[in-house]
């Protein structure tokens, strides 16, 4: 039999996450998966899972999980202090729990989303052919609550880690690289201006649909209303109070506020991790 991990802790906000739910915009359901794409996946790699295999994904809180077999985690992305049975623990390598002791990923010290990876890999059931938990539609496991028993995959084997893995640190300042929207038109010469001129900051309202901004507004050249259409992961929506929103892995697969830019995906890790009040820049090429 496998491990099953027990959540002593669920944290504010812990969600199955693994590489998301591609191909299925046109049926409405969002993409869905790690905000923190590249932290999923090297907490696999220092485990020997497969680079897309399901993991937790904790928001600034943390969470505490208690194993009923022994098992090999890692925890990454955000810096956060780990614990096992109290006794402090290596964050960002592997670290092994005995069966009955609580691994504890305590609240972040900088950055917004720690990662909890174990050997074999959060084995809840996939939903089109995806264990992510999607907030937006409902599919996939609910988040975490305390007391909730998840099954564990069975190892994969043993992979020899990195002398030094390369975590990258939380931005201080969040540079977007954006191109041209399909909306762009809809918006005043000087509104473009603007959006790549001025600093916006993150918005506390952000979350896994959208991060939101704070500061200028951006004035429209055409009023009025545009019909639904389709929207993407990165895509910059411009709500009616004028402040830019780039739609994360969570977001809505049509909207009727128009596009005014599209973030590269490459970004959006960063804009993950991005805290409330960090700086934000978009720049065109």
């Amino acid at each position: 039999m496998t491990a099953r991990l027990m959540a002593v802790r669920a944290g504010a906000l812990t969600t199955v996450q693994d590489a998301g739910r591609r191909g299925h915009a046109h049926l409405g359901v969002p993409r869905s998966g790690a905000l923190d794409a590249d932290a999923m996946r090297l907490a696999n790699r220092l485990l020997g899972n497969h680079p897309d295999a399901a993991v937790l994904e904790t928001t600034l809180t943390g969470c505490a999980l208690r194993p009923d077999r022994d098992v090999t985690a890692v925890v990454g992305g955000a810096p956060c202090p780990v614990t096992v049975n109290g006794r402090p623990a290596p964050w960002g390598a592997p670290v092994r729990v005995p069966a009955g002791a609580v691994l504890d990923a305590g609240a972040v010290t900088a950055g917004v989303r720690a990662y909890v990876a174990v050997a074999g890999g959060i084995a809840v059931e996939p939903v089109l052919g995806s264990r992510s938990t999607d907030l937006l539609s409902g599919l996939g496991p609910r988040p975490l609550r305390d007391g909730d028993v998840l099954p564990v995959g069975a190892p994969a084997g043993q992979v020899a880690p990195p002398v030094a893995a390369p975590w990258p640190g939380p931005p201080s300042e969040l540079v977007l690289p954006v191109r041209p929207g399909p909306r762009a038109d809809w918006f005043a010469p000087a509104a473009l201006g603007t959006f790549t001129a001025a600093t916006y900051r993150v918005s506390p309202h952000s979350n896994r649909i959208g991060l939101r901004t704070e500061g200028p507004a951006l004035r429209r050249a055409t009023e009025g209303e545009l019909p639904s259409e389709g929207m993407v992961l990165g895509a910059v929506q411009v709500p009616p109070d004028g402040r830019p929103v780039v739609f994360l892995h969570d977001h809505p697969t049509t909207g009727g506020y128009p596009v005014i830019a599209v973030v590269a995906e490459s970004a959006l890790a960063a804009a993950a991790q991005a805290a409330v009040g960090t700086p934000v820049r978009f720049t065109f090429g």
